[in-house]
């Protein structure tokens, strides 16, 4: 690089973010979200903040978040099992993460720390890319916490006819089933058990089941037809034993990581106010 380039470098915006989660040493977000800044000429450095690895408690969760803002971070990306729970600790909601109750990124805007949702997005355009001729009549969504509620909402706005949630916790599939019903129409959306898959066209996925650190299947691989779409939102590994098992039985299939990379389009267009290019970041997640 010769001085002018140099100079030219220095004089570039430049950003500091972060994701929030644990076990996320394997996410690509960071090398996707530097890449693409490298080809808008923007300085920009992402760090991940792994509550395992650093050894800290949940309940730590606002001080990280204040420290990140002191430390001029310009927002963070939150991950599992936050993305609820980091509300509290927020300072306003976009219309999206206010609907969901579910953030994925936190924006720092002075001394004051705003939570936005591009989960739902991301999700859904992933789906409409790339599954586009499957039928909408019903689904199965494994999973209730933050990503799955986002998940939810895409797939309602998609145009699921009827959607069973399942959730380890049955109360908060009830929950979540409700207010789908309270916004979407009475109807749309009901708790179930992982039975419901014999009625369902789709079956996804948004629980952390299938990551290296939670290996297996959200649901008896006997209740896998071939005649069933599958969708999996967990992307390290990018083929998980879901997709593997229901690849092998000739369903089509989508993996995670189209909702991982549109998702950090929108992301990266609120840290950085820049528009990104969705097809580069694709091809960047895809070299990696």
């Amino acid at each position: 690089m010769g001085p002018s380039a140099e100079r030219a470098a220095l004089r570039a915006p430049s950003f500091v973010v972060g994701l929030v989660g644990r076990g996320i040493q394997l996410s690509k977000t960071p090398a996707m979200h530097e890449r693409e800044a490298d080809e808008l000429g923007l300085r920009y450095v992402y760090r991940l903040i792994d509550f395992d690895r650093l050894g800290l408690a949940d309940d730590e969760l606002g001080s990280i978040l204040t420290a990140a803002r002191r430390l001029g971070f310009a927002g963070l990306n939150v991950t599992h099992p936050f993305k609820q729970a980091v509300i509290a600790h927020l300072d306003g909601l976009s219309d999206d993460a206010r609907a969901l109750g579910a953030v994925n990124t936190v924006v720092f805007e002075g001394d004051r720390a705003i939570g936005h949702n591009t989960d739902w997005w991301g999700f859904a355009e992933s789906f409409r890319r790339s599954m586009a001729g499957q039928s909408l009549e019903s689904a199965i969504l494994f999973g209730a916490g933050g990503a799955g509620v986002a998940v939810a909402h895409a797939l309602l706005t998609l145009g699921i006819g009827r959607l069973t949630v399942v959730d380890t916790d049955p109360a908060r599939a009830a929950a979540l089933a409700g207010d789908l019903s309270a916004r979407f129409g009475a109807g749309r959306a009901a708790a179930g058990s992982a039975a419901d898959a014999a009625r369902s066209a789709g079956i996804v996925n948004a629980t952390p089941v299938g990551m290296a650190k939670y290996p297996g299947l959200p649901l008896p691989a006997a209740l896998i037809r071939p005649d069933h779409w599958v969708a999996d939102i967990v992307y390290f590994p990018l083929e998980t034993e879901l997709l593997a098992t229901a690849r092998a039985k000739g369903c089509r299939i989508l993996a995670g990581g189209g909702m991982a990379v549109f998702q950090a389009v929108g992301a990266f267009r609120l840290f950085t106010g820049a528009e990104p290019d969705p097809d580069r970041m694709r091809a960047h997640f895809d070299g990696l």
